[in-house]
């Protein structure tokens, strides 16, 4: 690896590690950028979640007064995050990725839709008031939302892009409204989905070691950076850029998928 390489990888992660810790979706970073240098793809996919999951730290100590809030919902969660994120490292490792990789942009869109109509659905379901306080959401809904943790959890395990953007989703239709809590738990919880992943991809094999290294610095200080300012930003604002990020992504892998 020449010190281009190095440079790039650092960048890169750095980037990506902004992103996740403000919305979700630094994998569509690290990984096309591993490709780039000739990584393989599998290991690719494997190298980025290690390295982003170990960069996760900065962004939890950022966020470490928020997810107290959320405590409640995380423990319920908790469960099946491992579950799925196991389950998702080992399709990896046993399937194609084409066939999941088409369904990547339809899933990001529809997610980034609900997140962006999600305060007019929770008023017209009940789950709040006009005025955006919460309301503890209806049995079923949690339950509902615990099924989608899972599918969120195995995509995650398997690829990961947008795992954020789904999570802020469902958070904000059991009737969470504080942005920032939100951030902070869903950036949990992906850390648990990938972490569990990124043990058994080094169980299998299949991590580049000397790149995973160099992209975990940049993304410490990338998840740090992210999580730290994006709390100095007004929640409206962090929503717009969430809906934002979310949109560009589900862009671009639909340009890369069918052009």
């Amino acid at each position: 690896m020449s010190a281009r390489d190095a440079i790039t990888l650092v960048a890169a992660a750095g980037a990506a590690g902004m992103v996740n810790a403000v919305a979700g979706g630094g994998t569509l970073i690290t990984f096309p950028v591993l490709l780039l240098l000739g990584t393989p793809p599998i290991i690719a996919n494997a190298t980025s979640t290690l390295a982003l999951t170990i960069g996760t730290a900065g962004s939890v100590y950022g966020f470490r007064r928020q997810i107290a809030a959320t405590r409640p919902w995380f423990l319920r969660f908790l469960p099946v995050s491992v579950l799925g994120g196991l389950l998702g490292g080992v399709l990896l490792t046993l399937t194609h990725e084409q066939i999941f990789a088409k369904m990547v942009p339809f899933l990001i869109l529809f997610a980034t839709i609900l997140f962006f109509a999600q305060g007019a659905f929770r008023r017209f379901a009940g789950f709040a008031d006009s005025s955006g306080v919460p309301a503890t959401p209806h049995h079923r809904a949690v339950w509902a939302a615990i099924l989608f943790q899972f599918f969120v959890a195995v995509y995650g395990g398997y690829f990961g892009a947008g795992i954020g953007i789904l999570m802020l989703a469902s958070l904000g239709y059991l009737g969470l409204t504080n942005i920032h809590e939100m951030n902070g738990l869903k950036t949990v919880l992906a850390s648990l989905i990938n972490l569990v992943a990124a043990i058994y991809f080094i169980i299998a094999g299949i991590i580049d070691w000397p790149k995973a290294a160099v992209m975990t610095a940049g993304a410490v200080a990338g998840y740090f950076v992210g999580a730290h300012y994006s709390q100095r930003i007004p929640q409206r604002r962090v929503r717009q850029i969430i809906t934002t990020v979310g949109f560009l992504i589900a862009t671009v892998i639909f340009y890369k998928q069918f052009r």
